[in-house]
């Protein structure tokens, strides 16, 4: 049952990839199931959303924990995990178009939690000078968070320069001095 499940999802997040108005009748067919069987997992298109954002918050929050458990300088933290969460963030990259429509308050209240802790990692950035202050902490590290998924979302996105470019422009966004960004950059080759 597990098994059938996490296809589903698998297959989801490649239909609603290419469509994101992809109905259930898709993912299913896409999936080799019949509608029934996907309601009988998700009773709506939201079940469905609410459990892929779930899966993309726990595999963005564990990488999170694990590389701001390093006791590195914040801006290292903040490359490092940018640089292991690229593949997640290309994967769930349709939650960026999905966040935009009916079901962005939803996808907005489960990433609380990885907001509140990257905010923590901006504010400890702020804090040692290696990040900008002019904005909050918390409307910082958004920003320099968002464009990791704008990136994902594009032509780059399959490229070892996506993840680079990703990187690099979130470290710039976060007041990090361009040699270090670089720096921090051919660190992780």
């Amino acid at each position: 049952m597990n098994e059938t499940r996490d296809r589903i999802l698998d297959v989801a997040l490649e239909v609603l990839g290419d469509n994101p108005d992809a109905g259930m009748g898709d993912i299913a067919s896409a999936a080799g199931v019949v509608r029934r069987t996907v309601y009988g997992h998700f009773p709506s298109r939201l079940d469905l959303i609410r459990t892929l954002t779930e899966r993309a918050v726990s595999e963005m929050t564990a990488v999170l924990t694990e590389v701001d458990g390093a006791n590195t300088e914040a801006d290292a933290t903040w490359a490092d995990f940018v640089a292991r969460i690229w593949p997640v963030a290309h994967r769930y990259r349709v939650l960026l178009a999905l966040r935009r429509g009916e079901y962005g308050e939803a996808i907005h209240g489960l990433l609380g939690p990885l907001d509140e802790l990257l905010a923590d990692l901006v504010k400890r950035g702020q804090d040692s000078d290696l990040f900008a202050q002019h904005l909050p902490a918390g409307t910082l590290s958004q920003l320099a968070y968002g464009i990791v998924f704008a990136i994902a979302d594009s032509d780059l996105s399959n490229a070892t320069n996506g993840a680079r470019a990703a990187t690099i422009t979130s470290l710039l966004m976060l007041g990090v001095p361009e040699t270090r960004a670089n720096a921090l950059v051919g660190d992780q080759r």
